[in-house]
Order: structure tokens, then C-alpha cells, then sequence
């Protein structure tokens, strides 16, 4: 589906409705386009602006063994089918024996495992279902999983069924635009909480939107440690320094290049900048502050230490410990990025790699891609989840064809 809007919006300050015209077939689909349009008004000045947007979404084809086969990897990696017939599956978590739990977008929680050690997972077996659940966090032999208003956790039991599930958090605000919820404990032992905004880009009534948690696990009311976090779905720890870093996605309808997702180094108190102010400092003119200039506000947030293509859509977000790969590989990110939908050229459907010096992002390369066809416009796989598993492969999910695939890395 494409809509080639070539126009120039004026950016208004409240949302509006849009008629768009799908020239293929004779569909009317009207789209709010929240914040967006472009007159946006200050108190005493009227800003003008002009972009070119698209909506733009490949087309969904097979994931067919000859389309898996052609993915491309780094030398000496191979990339294969560890489970299927999943649905939707979304994010997992694995126990130390290799037992896998995958969300899906139904509300199930499936249990995964490989009994005899070849790669593939012979049982596949719903465990739970739960509406919403999608992060999950595995600690002290419990497994906990968020929905997009309560995290609830339960016994892992020997034979890896769910105990009797208890509520450790369940006030946390309603989803709107940005519903998926994840969670992962600290070195700190704290339990840390994604909650994205409800909206492309406003004003927030709820403080507890667009902002990562901090709770203490025996806890029941989280404070805030972050803001101005779209939706960080995708955050680890730093294995050497345990500085906490995340994925964030940018702001919709400022343009194919616009905005760029960014690597944020996640601290307490700090302040990323949305909705106002995104990038190495750029103003947002669809949504002025409140109370103060846009210049006032971006000296309170802080700028993103990488970007990345705008509209590539990340998710899961993980730094690699394992022995598997090539030692090069070792404290290196692995990040997933589901892909765009208003972009031309299509951006993400894919897995990139992170490499770190002293502490820092250094380069970022692509590590498979392929899901993304025929010039860009067909795709067979939308990556989400990204876990590593107690051998050093990694399994990555995708929500388009129900699949988990498996890294490898064999030396040749």
C-alpha cells in the first residue's frame, strides 16, 4: 500500500482528519494523523513548514525455505527455523536450561523447548493466557510479564508450567498508540518498566507515559526514571560499565528522514526530549512547551548518543555475552528493527550489530537482512524479539510469518 503525499502539510497544534486517496483500488481509509499538520501556533507567531511524507508499506509475501535461504548473515553464521506456526509471536525469555517463553499477540504464553539438542523446538505448548501480555523477565524462578496495565508474575514449576500468577504492579496507564509494555530486571536487582507514550506526539496527562520505571520487585508503586521517551521498547545494561542503554523510536510525519531513532544512554532524572525536541537538539514545530521556548526545554533534555535510519521501527535491544560467536562479537548489541510503514524507501526489516569501544556505541552494520525483497517493496519477515540462549545462539522472532529463527556460528 502507498499513499505518495507530495503535499505540504501545515503543521496544526491540534490533531485532524485526513482523507487519503489509494490510487490502486478506489479505497477511502480516513487516518488520524496526531499533532501533526502543519500550522503550528505559537502565542504570538504563526510557524510554517513544509515536508514530504509517505505512507508506505510492502507487501506481505511467503516466508518460503528458498526466501529463509537467501537471507544474508556474516560469513560462517547460518540462520534457521526454530519454532513456527507461532501466530504473532513477540518478546521471549529464556530460563538457564534453554526453555524458551514467547508472547503472542493473542495474549497467549507459549513454552518452547528443544529436548534433543538439534536446533529446533519439539514441544510448543500455551502455558498461559493473559490479555495484553507481551515484556517478559525471568528471575529467581519466576517468570513476570507485563500488559499494558499490570505486571504480574508466577512460579516457573519443574516441569515448566505457570503457578498461580500474583500482581505486582497494576495501575500502570492505558496503552493508546504505544501499548507493548516491557520489563527487565538491573544489576541493581530493580525491576525497570517501558511504558511508551499514548500518542504520536502531545502533550501527556498521564506523567507515568512515555517513561522507563523503576520498582523494586517486593515493591508496588514504581517511581519514574526516565522521561521524554517515546517508546523504548528495546533496553539493556552495558556488560562491563552497567550503564543502561535503549532504543527509541522517533515521531511519525516529519518526513522520510525524520525523525531518526536514537540510542539513548538511559540515566535517572534525565529528560530525552519528546515530544518537543528530538535528534542532536532539533525542535519539534508541531508541538510547542508549554511554559517555555523550545530553546529553554532542549537545555533540560539530553541528546541520543547514536541514530539510526528514521521509521526502522526498534525493538528488542541486547548486548551478546555468549561464546558462540567470534570474539569480536563479545559486549557487542544486537538490535532488531521491525521495519517502516511511512517511509520511501522501506527502512528496518532487519537485525543490525553494535559494536562498543571504552564504553561507547562505536559502528553499527547490518547482520541479516533479506525479509525485505524485491527492491524493497515486499517483505516475508517484520523481526521483534531477540534473546540469547545458554549455548550463544540467538533466536530472533518475527511477528509476520509466526517464525523463531535461530543464529548460529560455525567456523568453516
Amino acid at each position: 500500500m502507498e499513499l505518495n503525499a507530495q503535499h505540504t502539510f501545515s503543521f496544526l497544534y491540534k490533531s485532524h482528519i485526513f482523507p487519503i486517496y489509494i490510487m490502486k483500488k478506489i479505497v477511502f481509509i480516513f487516518l488520524i494523523f496526531p499533532c501533526i499538520n502543519l500550522f503550528a501556533q505559537q502565542k504570538d507567531s504563526v510557524i510554517t513548514t513544509s515536508k514530504q511524507v509517505h505512507v508506505f508499506k510492502p507487501e506481505k509475501i511467503e516466508a518460503t525455505p528458498e526466501r529463509i535461504n537467501n537471507l544474508k548473515l556474516p560469513s560462517g553464521f547460518e540462520i534457521s527455523i526454530f519454532a513456527k506456526d507461532l501466530g504473532k509471536p513477540r518478546i521471549m525469555a529464556v530460563t538457564p536450561d534453554g526453555s524458551v517463553y514467547v508472547t503472542r499477540r493473542s495474549g497467549a504464553v507459549n513454552l518452547l523447548q528443544d529436548r534433543n539438542n538439534d536446533g529446533k523446538a519439539e514441544i510448543n505448548k500455551k502455558v498461559l493466557d493473559l490479555k495484553g501480555a507481551h515484556g517478559l523477565a525471568i528471575k529467581d524462578d519466576f517468570l513476570y510479564i507485563i500488559t499494558v496495565t499490570e505486571v504480574v508474575k508466577g512460579k516457573i514449576n519443574k516441569d515448566h508450567s505457570i503457578g498461580t500468577l500474583t500482581k505486582i504492579i497494576e495501575d500502570l496507564p492505558d496503552g493508546g498508540q504505544h501499548p507493548n509494555r516491557t520489563i527487565a530486571f538491573g544489576p541493581d536487582e530493580k525491576l525497570y518498566i517501558s511504558v511508551g507514550s499514548d500518542c504520536n506526539a502531545c502533550a501527556e496527562t498521564r506523567e507515568k507515559n512515555a517513561t522507563l520505571l523503576q520498582i523494586d520487585a517486593s515493591q508496588k508503586k514504581p517511581k519514574i526514571f526516565a522521561k521524554g521517551l517515546r517508546n523504548t521498547i528495546g533496553f539493556a545494561w552495558h556488560p562491563e560499565t552497567n550503564v543502561l542503554y535503549g532504543m527509541d523510536h522517533g515521531i511519525d510525519w516529519l518526513g522520510d528522514d525524520d525523525q531518526k531513532e536514537e540510542l539513548n544512554k538511559i540515566e535517572e532524572g534525565k529528560h530525552y526530549g519528546w515530544p518537543y525536541i528530538y535528534g542532536n537538539g532539533e525542535y519539534n514545530l508541531t508541538d510547542q512547551p508549554e511554559d517555555s521556548s523550545w530553546e529553554e526545554f532542549s537545555k533540560k533534555t539530553t541528546n541520543p548518543e547514536m541514530l539510526f535510519t528514521a521509521h526502522s521501527a526498534p525493538m528488542n535491544f541486547i548486548f551478546y555475552k555468549g561464546n558462540m560467536f567470534p570474539q569480536e562479537y563479545k559486549g557487542s548489541s544486537f538490535i532488531s528493527f521491525h521495519g517502516s510503514w511511512n517511509r520511501k524507501p522501506a527502512s528496518g526489516y532487519k537485525l543490525m550489530n553494535l559494536t562498543w569501544e571504552n564504553g561507547n556505541p562505536k559502528e553499527a552494520s547490518d547482520f541479516v537482512t533479506g525479509f525485505l525483497t524485491d527492491n524493497g517493496t515486499k517483505y516475508f519477515g517484520r523481526p521483534v524479539g531477540l534473546v540469547e540462549m545458554p549455548d550463544g545462539s540467538l533466536l530472533l522472532s518475527d511477528d509476520s510469518s509466526g517464525i523463531i529463527y535461530r543464529i548460529t556460528y560455525s567456523k568453516k
